[in-house]
């Protein structure tokens, strides 16, 4: 509980540029401690069982947190606390990742398809009808697969270095696009190396100004993960499967322009998987998103964390009504 006060104190300096202490003191009561509390759940969809965190009053507006490769719900322990006093959070692993089940790939799809229907159905367990979508990394194709099937159900758009725009897509993929060419074991195992831990570590790293703010715990439950037996072979079903996603993007540029989702980017504009050129143009097609290029990498809120809950906080109150 020590550890939330102290993210929340981070929160309320990054959002009022004001000291905790130097605010009238306002006792804890039970309803915001209940809130600051997270639940570790899971739910059985489609014969999955589905890993989720949970936090903050149902009757509030709630965010749907979609995590990228190769981590899990837990790239949000940090952000969900600094939110959910305000907000509703829902946040699932998908299957092959964190606590979720990982069936065998002979008989289930690893597919981004598959994960937005299986997300979308956790929702409609859950009783959840409407949220605003936090989307980074593989949370992106994920997240706008369910925004253009279900455009009702947004009412708000985060994206943290999550792509939509072919100009997101350069260097660091060009040994994966000759996967997607050939879907040969050549290039499969020419791009193994992306589950091991040098490349978690590097994702990690990579474009990181000060890494005394980067929690190692992360890439270690991460890896330990990934090194489960089987999941390499899952990891690269995934990769293979990424190329599904670029076709979509006019589909889902068309829904930006016609939906005009209220959208805040928060980008790591020195991540080398998802470069910057890939955040700005959310803007084209969003004339009043609101884009802010943060001086890291890839997993942005790892040193960035109190600065983008303000933001979020700032832009749900203002965008998204309670």
């Amino acid at each position: 509980m020590f550890r939330k006060w102290l993210l929340l104190t981070a929160a309320t300096v990054a959002l009022t540029g004001v000291p905790a202490v130097a605010q009238t003191a306002t006792p804890a009561t039970p309803a915001m401690i209940a809130a600051a509390q997270v639940h570790y759940r899971s739910a059985v969809v489609d014969g999955t069982k589905i890993f989720y965190r949970e936090a903050g009053p149902k009757d509030a507006p709630t965010l749907l947190l979609l995590h990228g490769f190769p981590t899990s719900s837990q790239m949000f322990r940090d952000l969900i606390p600094l939110l959910s006093d305000r907000y509703h959070i829902v946040a699932p692993d998908y299957p092959g990742y964190g606590y979720s089940d990982a069936p065998d790939r002979a008989t289930f799809a690893y597919t981004f398809d598959h994960y937005a229907e299986l997300v979308g159905k956790l929702t409609e367990q859950l009783g959840v009808d409407r949220y605003a979508l936090y989307v980074m990394d593989y949370g992106a194709p994920v997240g706008f697969r369910i925004a253009t099937a279900h455009p009702e159900r947004v009412t708000a758009l985060i994206v943290q270095n999550g792509n939509a725009y072919l100009e997101g897509i350069t260097g660091f993929w060009d040994p994966i696009k000759a996967y997607w060419k050939t879907g040969a074991a050549p290039e499969r195992e020419g791009i193994r190396w992306l589950t091991s831990r040098k490349a978690t570590d590097w994702q990690y790293s990579n474009g990181v100004k000060d890494l005394t703010l980067v929690d190692p715990d992360a890439a270690t439950v991460d890896q330990a993960l990934l090194d489960r037996p089987g999941n390499q072979e899952i990891q690269l079903d995934l990769f293979y499967d990424y190329r599904t996603n670029l076709p979509l993007y006019p589909a889902w540029q068309r829904y930006f322009r016609r939906a005009k989702p209220p959208t805040l980017v928060v980008w790591g504009k020195n991540d080398d998987i998802f470069v910057a050129p890939g955040g700005a143009p959310y803007g084209r097609d969003i004339p009043d998103a609101e884009i802010h290029m943060l001086d890291t990498g890839h997993f942005a809120l790892e040193t960035h964390g109190p600065e983008i809950a303000g933001l979020i906080r700032d832009f749900m109150d203002r965008k998204v009504a309670r």
